[in-house]
């Protein structure tokens, strides 16, 4: 594994590789992830693969000091960056939060794609409390002071929780990540630089067809954070495939590996 850091506009954007392969493959990691968190995958796929692997805005050790959000044109810029693909093509990895990236790069670059693997990604539908809290001044301001003065919001989640509204491991997620003060402002800082980023499902489907390029969904059975129901749009698109293993959200992992590689070789 080699450590980089990227001087971008006023900011610093730090990345690994991982391998010495050919191939080009960028990873995009999950939310509170980072981008070593592909490390495990140079051992299985070093010798075909160079991964590059950069850690999101307000994630690892990236320092993000723009007033503005980081946008599409942001990451494709970056990671021209850090490889050049002007001339030859590339793959994608994505994980989670990740997965919203990378479905809008497809839609923005699709002739620089080989192939697209998506674990448990989002951008999958619209989230209406994210896209009121992204998207509309209202409720960002809303968002903001909710992050800072959070008892109403906890009194509500715990109400909803007892009349079994939501589904309880749903109530765990929000719970981990909103105790406390610290990670709540991270939640707040990370939504709100990444909110340009909303893929075009129809419009992805068809470049997939058009220019042959293969979008492999990778889903665990039980996950009750990303849906694999959320992909009823590609069902029976060529050149697209959905697998749904016995597993839950945390698929990033060693014992699916071999889940991961045979949807990239695929």
């Amino acid at each position: 594994m080699q450590q980089y850091s990227l001087a971008y506009k006023s900011s610093f954007i730090n990345y690994y590789v991982f391998g010495s392969g050919d191939e080009i493959l960028f990873c995009l990691h999950g939310y509170g992830e980072d981008g070593k968190s592909f490390q495990f995958l140079e051992k299985h796929l070093g010798n075909e693969y160079i991964l590059y692997a950069i850690d999101f805005p307000f994630h690892g050790l990236t320092e993000w000091k723009e007033q503005e959000p980081f946008t599409m044109n942001d990451l494709i810029t970056v990671l021209n960056y850090i490889v050049p693909f002007h001339d030859k093509k590339f793959s994608l990895l994505a994980y989670s939060m990740g997965g919203r990236a990378a479905l809008n790069m497809l839609q923005l670059i699709p002739d620089k794609i080989k192939r697209v693997v998506l674990v448990a990604p989002d951008g999958l539908h619209i989230n209406f409390w994210h896209w009121v809290t992204t998207q509309t001044n209202f409720g960002n301001k809303a968002f903001d002071y909710t992050m800072k003065n959070p008892a109403w919001f906890f009194f509500f989640l715990n109400s909803v929780g007892k009349l079994n509204l939501y589904n309880k491991s749903v109530i765990k997620f929000v719970h981990y990540y909103l105790d406390d003060a610290e990670e709540r402002m991270r939640l707040y800082k990370r939504w709100t630089c990444m909110r340009k980023m909303n893929p075009d499902l129809n419009a992805i489907k068809k470049l997939c067809v058009e220019r042959n390029i293969h979008l492999n969904f990778l889903f665990g059975k039980y996950d009750r954070i990303i849906l694999s129901k959320r992909t009823a749009i590609f069902k029976n698109t060529k050149n697209i495939s959905i697998k749904i293993i016995e597993a839950g959200h945390q698929l990033l992992r060693e014992k699916y590996v071999k889940d991961i590689i045979a949807l990239l070789n695929n």
